[in-house]
């Protein structure tokens, strides 16, 4: 007898958010929106979290269901403690959380390393400490790397390290506190707004990625939403890093 009929409500469209209820730390950034947009739509709950509440209601503000908005700093404990008193159980938390720390090496401020860490490292391990016990069944936590790990360049060696260190955090966290699940997606290039400093250069940047690219193409916050859909939809999938970068850690 064939399961097609059952799988085809599991498909990574979101369809399987139906009902639940999702975190999305950082859900201020266009990628964090765009996330709780697509959760929103599949009838999720969308906790928003993050350290701004403007840009948080702005979000809220978007959405076509049911959505809570609550302060969360990843670099203050407390705050995270806090957090977890007030979200109560959910089902599966996204963290799309980074603060770059870029530049050369020898002008690297300590206190922006250490938030750039806090954003990709130290936050997920203690969001993981307060709050892997209040996931529900067949729940997961899911955190954003990047491909600067494994395509490190001057000026990027914080962001590299970040990136590189969350990489293997997932999978020590994926064992630990097992069997909530733990995975990351790395993005590539993704046009999502961080490029729109270059001005009147981001079109011609952009084009020259695509040509690099095995896919011929940049990455949208969409591509990325695909990407975390499937992670918390497969209950196989843990202590593992989805590559969303057209192959550019390849080119």
């Amino acid at each position: 007898m064939s399961d097609g009929t059952a799988l085809q409500g599991q498909l990574s469209d979101g369809t399987a958010l139906q009902g639940q209820r999702l975190v999305v730390v950082g859900a201020g950034s266009r990628t964090g929106r765009a996330l709780a947009k697509a959760a929103s739509a599949a009838d999720a709950t969308v906790v928003l979290a993050g350290p701004d509440p403007r840009k948080l209601e702005w979000t809220a503000g978007e959405l076509s269901g049911p959505s809570e908005v609550l302060a969360l700093d990843l670099a203050d404990e407390r705050s995270i403690i806090d957090f977890a008193g007030q979200v109560g159980r959910f089902d599966h938390l996204v963290s799309t959380a980074a603060m770059p720390a870029n530049g050369p090496l020898k002008d690297l401020e300590l206190a922006d390393v250490q938030r750039a860490f806090s954003a990709k490292v130290i936050g997920p391990l203690l969001l993981a400490k307060h709050l892997a016990g209040q996931v529900a069944e067949n729940g997961s936590f899911t955190f954003f790397s990047g491909v600067a790990a494994w395509r490190p360049a001057p000026a990027r060696t914080v962001m590299a390290t970040t990136n590189g260190a969350l990489a293997f955090l997932v999978q020590a966290l994926a064992v630990e506190i097992a069997p909530v699940r733990v995975n990351a997606v790395s993005p590539g290039i993704v046009d999502s707004g961080s490029w729109d400093g270059l001005g009147t250069d981001k079109e011609a940047f952009l084009r020259g990625v695509a040509e690099r690219n095995p896919a011929r193409r940049v990455g949208s916050p969409e591509d990325l939403v695909k990407a975390v859909f499937y992670a918390i939809d497969n209950p196989y999938v843990t202590g593992t890093v989805l590559h969303v970068d057209g192959g550019g850690r390849l080119a």
